[in-house]
């Protein structure tokens, strides 16, 4: 997967707490293990109306937000069923990351297993920041996952917090059997040192 260390770029907002993964990505579109092009189906019934036209009314349809790589959102993003096509949707649409004052904790795992940082901030900063995304005049901003801080143009910058496992995941770009391929030589002199009586595991990292 991707690396991430710095994301800087054009913010946008979706002003709605309990976003589920249906929303996100609608379950008609859950035919195909791929990872590429949901990005078009990304929030698809908001988005788009029975005629396949944008939504004027829908948030992310303003031209201001085309090309934002960080998303604000409000509580509990993230919520429902469980599903990867969530994360590979956002991805798809542009976005690195979201920020927001809480996740869904299946989200959050997916997110990391894919290169996808969620941001935890505090509801009151996020309610800040959404309320400069909305003039719409290019408010950006830079997630800064070695310095854990996510900061803006004009000086403000705001911490947060990662586990450690998924912070070295995200900064080296290896999913958790990545990581754990990393420790080929460890996991082979643990095998052998077992009793030939146990069950070994053999297992190819290249």
């Amino acid at each position: 997967m991707e690396a991430f260390t710095v994301v800087e770029g054009l913010c946008a907002t979706l002003s709605r707490d309990d976003v589920d993964t249906d929303q996100i990505i609608p379950k008609q579109f859950l035919k195909s293990t791929e990872r590429d092009g949901y990005g078009e189906a990304c929030f698809f019934d908001g988005r788009y109306d029975s005629q396949g036209r944008e939504v004027p009314d829908f948030e992310l349809n303003s031209p201001e937000y085309r090309g934002a790589a960080l998303l604000l959102a409000g509580r509990n993003f993230g919520c429902g069923s469980s599903r990867e096509h969530a994360v590979w949707a956002l991805s798809g649409m542009g976005f690195r990351a979201v920020i927001a004052p809480s996740f869904a904790d299946i989200f959050a795992t997916n997110s990391y297993q894919n290169g996808f940082l969620p941001v935890v901030l505090p509801e009151a900063v996020v309610t800040t920041l959404a309320e400069r995304t909305r003039r719409r005049d290019g408010y950006r901003l830079a997630v800064d996952l070695s310095a854990l801080t996510v900061r803006d143009e004009e000086g403000r910058s705001f911490a947060f917090e990662v586990e450690p496992f998924w912070r070295e995941c995200l900064l080296s770009g290896l999913d958790p059997l990545g990581m754990a391929g990393r420790e080929e030589a460890a996991i082979a002199a643990y095998e052998a040192s077992r009793s030939p009586l146990l069950p070994t595991t053999k297992h190819s990292w290249g």
